[in-house]
C-alpha cells in the first residue's frame, strides 16, 4: 500500500525503514509528480463521493491495516493492566479542582449526587466502547469504529479533533504538574517557569519541566507497553493509597450539619454541575487504543473498562462527601479545595500529602495520554490519512516508536509556551463529540448490515436517529434558552418515543460475538442524548475552535487525506484482485475479480 512497488500494504516501509526521504511522507500515486497531482485534484469531486460513501469492514481493520504496520504490537496486557490503565488515564488533578468548583457554585453537598449522574453518564459511553474495542481490538480506538460503521469521512473529522483535545490536554496536565511540583516544593506555581518577556502574553511563561517530564515518559512508552503498564498500575495505587487517606484524615473532622442545605441550588443546580463534572471521567477513550496489545480481550477489555470505571465513580463520590463535611459549601475554595479544607480543621501539613497525590495522577494521565494518542494516530496513518511511516511498529519493542515520537514533540511544543488559562480556553467539544458518533455507530451496527437489511428498514433507521439526536438537541437548547417544564417534557417525550419506536419496529441484524450492551437500544440511546446534552454546557469559544480546527482538517483532507486514502484503496483491490485471479487460475476455474478492499461503496 505505500507505493507502486508495494506488495500487500506492507514493502514499501520496510525497504525504507531506516531511512527518511519524500516517499516515506507520500508514497501514493497522486503524489509522484505535479501532473498525477493536478489530475488529483481535478478528480477530487469523484473520489469525495467514493470515499464519503465508503464504510470498512471488521476484517480490514483487524487484518490488512495491521499488516501495514509490518510488526505486530506485543500482546502483553490483562485485565488487570486495562483495568488500572482505565484508572490511571481519568483520575488525575481534576477531583482536587472541579470539586469545590461544583459544590461552591453550583450544588452544594449534592456535589455527591452530580458527581454520581455524570459517572453514570460516563459509564454509558464506557458501555458502548467496550462492546466496539471486543469485536474490533484495534489500535484505532474509535476512529477505527466509527471507520467500519459510519464511513472514512466522519471518521476523519471525528480522529483529527480528538488528536488535538489529545495534545491540549496533555499539554495540560503536563503544565499542572509543574505547578504542583512548585508547590510541594514550597514555591509559587510559577516559580519553576522561566518568563520570556519578549514573547505575548499567555505564550511567555516557558515550561521546562513539562517538557522533560513529557519526554521521560515517552521514552518509556517506546521502550515497552508492558514496563509502561508496571509504572502505571504502581503510580495508580500509590495515588489511590493517597485518596485513602485523605478519606480517613477528612472523615476524623466532620460536621454532619455542613450537609445542610444538601441541595441550595436546587436540581437544576445539581444537573449543572453534573455536566462540568463529566469532564473528571474523560480519558477512557485513550484505553481503548490498546486492543491490539491486550491477551484476551474478549475478558479482558470489559472486565477493565468498566471495572475502573466503577472504581472511578466510587472514588469521586466519596471524596466529594467528605470534602463537604469537612468545611461548609459556601466556604469551599474553588481552586484548592482540599488543601484550604484540611488547612481550615488545623491540618496544614494534609496539602503536601494531596500535591503528592495529584503528581501521581497527572504522570499517569500524561502516561496514557501519549499511549493513547500515538496508538490513535498509528491507525489513522494505516489508511494513510497521515503519512505512512507514522504506522510503523518498531520491531525490538513492538510500540508504535514514530508516532509516540511525533505526538510527543507536539506535546512539548504547546506545554513549553502556553499557559493553564489559554489551554483551558480551548476546551474542546471533540470528545463529546466522538462519544455521540460511537453510540450513533453502535446503533448502526446492531440494526444495519450491508447487503442484509432491506432499503425500507434502513430507511426507518435512519429517520429514528434523526429523530432521537434532533431531540437530544431540543434538550440542550431548552437547557441553555428556558426552563420551561412543557418544553422539557415535550423533547423527553420525542426521545422516548424515537427510542421506543426503534425498538420495537426493527429487528437487530447483528448480535454481538462475545460481548454486548445491554438494553439495547435505551443505553446507546440515552448516550447520545447525555453526550449532546452536556454540549450545550461549553462555552462558545471551544465551539468556535472546533469550527475553525474541523475546516483546517477539512482543508487537508480534501488536499491530501482524501487523495492518499483513494490511491491506497485503489492499490489494495488491485492487489487483491490479482490474488484472487491467481488463487482461481491455480484451482483451475474461472477468474472472478474480488471485491474492493476498501468495502468502496459499502452503503
Amino acid at each position: 500500500m505505500m507505493g507502486n512497488n508495494d506488495t500487500g500494504g506492507q514493502g514499501t516501509i520496510k525497504s525504507r525503514r531506516y531511512g527518511c526521504n519524500k516517499n516515506d511522507f507520500f508514497p501514493e500515486e497522486s503524489f509522484q509528480s505535479w501532473g498525477n497531482y493536478s489530475r488529483a485534484i481535478r478528480e477530487t469531486k469523484s473520489r469525495f463521493k467514493n470515499r464519503l460513501l465508503t464504510r470498512s469492514s471488521d476484517n480490514l481493520e483487524l487484518n490488512e491495516m495491521r499488516a501495514r504496520s509490518q510488526s505486530e504490537m506485543k500482546k502483553a496486557l490483562n485485565w488487570f493492566d486495562i483495568m488500572w490503565f482505565g484508572v490511571g488515564s481519568v483520575v488525575g488533578a481534576g477531583v482536587f479542582v472541579l470539586s469545590g468548583q461544583a459544590a461552591r457554585n453550583d450544588a452544594g453537598p449534592a456535589v455527591v449526587i452530580s458527581y454520581l449522574i455524570s459517572g453514570l453518564s460516563a459509564l454509558l459511553s464506557v458501555l458502548c466502547y467496550t462492546e466496539f474495542a471486543v469485536e474490533l481490538p484495534v489500535a484505532g480506538g474509535s476512529f477505527a469504529y466509527l471507520r467500519v460503521e459510519l464511513g472514512d469521512f466522519l471518521a476523519f473529522l471525528a480522529a483529527g479533533n480528538l488528536l488535538l483535545e489529545y495534545i491540549l490536554s496533555g499539554a495540560s496536565v503536563a503544565r499542572s504538574w509543574t505547578s504542583y511540583f512548585a508547590t510541594l516544593c514550597n514555591h509559587k506555581p510559577n516559580d519553576f517557569r522561566i518568563h520570556a518577556s519578549a514573547l505575548a502574553q499567555g505564550y511567555n511563561e516557558l515550561d521546562p519541566i513539562a517538557v522533560v517530564l513529557s519526554i521521560a515518559i515517552c521514552i518509556g512508552a517506546s521502550l515497552s507497553i508492558k514496563g509502561s503498564s508496571r509504572f502505571n498500575s504502581f503510580a495508580t495505587l500509590l495515588h489511590i493509597l493517597v485518596m485513602i487517606f485523605i478519606l480517613v484524615a477528612g472523615l476524623t473532622k466532620v460536621d454532619t450539619s455542613n450537609f445542610q442545605p444538601f441541595a441550595p441550588f436546587g436540581v437544576h443546580g445539581v444537573l449543572r454541575a453534573s455536566a462540568m463534572l463529566f469532564f473528571a471521567y474523560v480519558g477512557f477513550d485513550g484505553v481503548s487504543t490498546l486492543g491490539e496489545e491486550i491477551k484476551n480481550p474478549g475478558r479482558d477489555i470489559p472486565i477493565g473498562l468498566i471495572g475502573s470505571m466503577l472504581i472511578t465513580i466510587t472514588l469521586y463520590c466519596l471524596l466529594s462527601a467528605t470534602l463537604c463535611l469537612m468545611q461548609p459549601y459556601s466556604t469551599l475554595d474553588a481552586d484548592a479545595p482540599f488543601t484550604i479544607a484540611f488547612e481550615a480543621v488545623g491540618m496544614s501539613w494534609a496539602k503536601y500529602i494531596v500535591a503528592f497525590g495529584a503528581l501521581k495522577g497527572m504522570t499517569t494521565v500524561v502516561l496514557a495520554n501519549i499511549i493513547g494518542q500515538a496508538r490513535y494516530f498509528t491507525h489513522i496513518a494505516r489508511t494513510h490519512m497521515a503519512p505512512p511511516f507514522l504506522a510503523v511498529i518498531n520491531e525490538k519493542t513492538k510500540t508504535p516508536v514514530n508516532a509516540t515520537i511525533i505526538m510527543t514533540v507536539a506535546n512539548c511544543l504547546v506545554a513549553f509556551f502556553t499557559s493553564l488559562d489559554i489551554l483551558a480556553n480551548l476546551l474542546s467539544i471533540a470528545t463529546l463529540f466522538i462519544f455521540s458518533q460511537v453510540s450513533i455507530a453502535l446503533l448502526v451496527r446492531r440494526y444495519y448490515v450491508s447487503g442484509e437489511t432491506s432499503s425500507s428498514d434502513r430507511n426507518k433507521l435512519i429517520g429514528f436517529l434523526v429523530l432521537i439526536i434532533l431531540s437530544s438537541i431540543g434538550l440542550a437548547i431548552v437547557w441553555v434558552v428556558s426552563e420551561s417544564y412543557v418544553a422539557y417534557i415535550v423533547m423527553a417525550a420525542l426521545w422516548f418515543i424515537s427510542t421506543l419506536g426503534l425498538k420495537l419496529s426493527l429487528k437487530q441484524a447483528r448480535k454481538p460475538k462475545v460481548w454486548g450492551i445491554p438494553w439495547m437500544p435505551w443505553l446507546p440511546s440515552a448516550s447520545i442524548g447525555i453526550n449532546i446534552f452536556i454540549m450545550s454546557s461549553i462555552d462558545g469559544a471551544s465551539y468556535m475552535r472546533f469550527l475553525v480546527w474541523t475546516a483546517i482538517l477539512l482543508v487537508y483532507y480534501l488536499l491530501v487525506g482524501l487523495h492518499a486514502s483513494y490511491d491506497a484503496a485503489v492499490e489494495s483491490t488491485k492487489e487483491n484482485n490479482a490474488a484472487a485471479q491467481m488463487a482461481n487460475v491455480e484451482a483451475g476455474v474461472a477468474p472472478v475479480t474480488a471485491p474492493n478492499a476498501e468495502e468502496t461503496g459499502r452503503t
